[in-house]
């Protein structure tokens, strides 16, 4: 899993890929209707049925998959606010920031000394280990 802002990213993404889609489903599967009095449907011939641009579904299917549509695009919407809400930096002011700054620096230094006082061991256990294998004669 990436890190938060890769995560928002593709969240963000995701959304557009949703609202591509469900434009499509809705330019592709609505109703053929006039808008106004001077309106008119033109009928296709038979022979170009294949070539439709639009395939009505029924009105009960196209109403169900609007309201599927939006849920989802409500749902990823929603994904969204929740990265954006725990993304570091939004509730914490500047001087918030500092001092977790600085805490973590301290944290680091203690780290890093207690490294070295590791390091400083091993090579005292190394120096003694290697002074007993010399002290050892091989018969």
């Amino acid at each position: 899993m990436g890190d938060r802002l890769t995560q928002l990213q593709d969240a963000v993404d995701q959304l557009a890929t949703q609202f591509i889609a469900s434009i499509n489903y809705i330019n592709q599967h609505h109703s053929l209707e006039t808008l106004g009095p001077r309106d008119q449907i033109v009928v296709i011939p038979k022979q170009e049925a294949d070539q439709q641009e639009v395939d009505p579904h029924p009105e009960d299917v196209f109403r169900a998959a609007q309201v599927e549509l939006a849920r989802d695009l409500i749902t990823k919407e929603q994904q969204i606010e929740l990265l954006i809400s725990i993304l570091p930096g939004l509730d914490n002011s500047e001087q918030d920031q500092e001092r977790n700054i600085r805490e973590l620096e301290e944290e680091l230094k203690v780290a890093e000394a207690q490294r070295q006082e590791a390091i400083k061991e091993r090579e005292e256990t190394l120096a003694k280990l290697d002074t007993v294998i010399r002290s050892i004669r091989r018969p």
